[in-house]
């Protein structure tokens, strides 16, 4: 009975890996599906400046929990994008994230923030760009570290729109929906 048992448990672990690395294999393909479109997305070039952006948090139900406004400076310098975040949430709440994105060699950004656990790895494909990270998010006297899939999508020269989704422990447990538009 007991060897059952850990045959079954073996067996429920490779299918968990299989489905694993096949979600790995999924998201990865999925910027190649932007090479063709336009305009094309030129990070660096779109937030050098002041950019305004608003949007929106939603729990795993699509239930809106928060809007907010951002206020957003960038300063180019060589290979580096400094970007002062500046939010202001519909109570009230204000924050501020500050980021340093680097541009690769190969094209591929890596970002990092206070709050971002390790690195954002950013990978461009026409008018797409995909982030992923962790970031940890505060809420009431605790924190929790949230896995980013977040894909920004160049509209033109002015406006972007911006979706990530957020998952803990592989669970989606929310979305967050921007717009920008260049100052």
């Amino acid at each position: 009975m007991l060897s059952r048992y850990f045959s079954q448990f073996a067996l429920l672990r490779c299918l968990v890996a299989l489905v694993f690395v096949l979600h790995l294999s999924a998201c990865s393909n999925a910027i190649d599906e932007y090479h063709a479109t336009t305009p094309s997305f030129e990070l660096f070039e779109y937030f050098e400046g002041d950019v305004l952006a608003w949007g929106m948090l939603q729990d795993r139900s699509g239930v809106q929990t928060r809007r907010f406004d951002v206020k957003i400076r960038g300063v180019v310098t060589g290979n580096i994008l400094t970007l002062t975040e500046d939010f202001v949430f519909d109570d009230g709440e204000k924050q501020q994230r500050i980021w340093s994105i680097t541009k690769n060699a190969d094209g591929t950004y890596i970002g990092e923030a206070d709050d971002v656990i390790g690195e954002a790895i950013g990978i461009v494909a026409g008018n797409a760009l995909n982030w992923q990270y962790t970031l940890r998010v505060p809420v009431d006297d605790t924190t929790y570290d949230i896995a980013f899939d977040d894909w920004m999508y160049r509209q033109d020269q002015v406006r972007m729109f911006n979706v990530a989704n957020m998952s803990k422990f592989g669970f989606t447990v929310g979305k967050v929906t921007l717009f920008f538009e260049k100052q």
